[in-house]
């Protein structure tokens, strides 16, 4: 059977603020902002970015290959996580076509950061700017994310086959 020539994926992430630490976000360390809980450095915007990319290919999420409990994963830049992700699309011979992610938070303003997070992002993908949106909205007070206590972030991307 062969690989259909458009696959695409769609992921979730959030995590909860942790005062005492930076704040990433898509390769991007925001100042005078909280940061986020997490084994690894907690961008909730590259790890949804990282298992939209795996889940369009059909493997296991960034948990089963950098598991939570696993020392060496500790504070890990989240871009070598997404860049293990385009790599494993590499492998099966996929290019990215688009990564498209929305960010929800009440805090901080993050529209003055996404032209860099852009410029991260596809740096570690290898890809065009043009290829990489970011949005964020916020949840207009309501539930956890609403009431600000964390960021939450969703991704779908279009993986393609020449």
């Amino acid at each position: 059977m062969s690989l259909p020539p458009f696959r695409t994926g769609l992921a979730y992430d959030v995590h909860r603020f942790a005062p005492e630490r930076p704040l990433v976000l898509g390769g991007v360390t925001i100042p005078d902002a909280p940061g986020l809980d997490g084994h690894s450095d907690a961008d909730c915007l590259t790890h949804a970015a990282s298992d939209a990319i795996l889940g369009a290919l059909a493997l296991p999420d960034i948990g089963f290959h950098f598991p939570p409990g696993d020392p060496s994963c500790l504070n890990i830049d989240s871009q070598k996580i997404l860049a293990f992700a385009a790599e494993k699309a590499a492998e099966l011979g996929y290019k990215i076509g688009n990564l498209d992610v929305m960010i929800i938070a009440e805090k901080p303003k993050i529209s003055p950061w996404t032209g860099k997070m852009r410029e991260r992002l596809a740096a570690t993908l290898g890809i065009g700017t043009d290829q990489v949106g970011i949005k964020a909205t916020t949840n207009e007070g309501l539930g956890s994310i609403g009431r600000g206590e964390g960021i939450s972030a969703m991704a779908t991307v279009l993986l393609y086959r020449e």
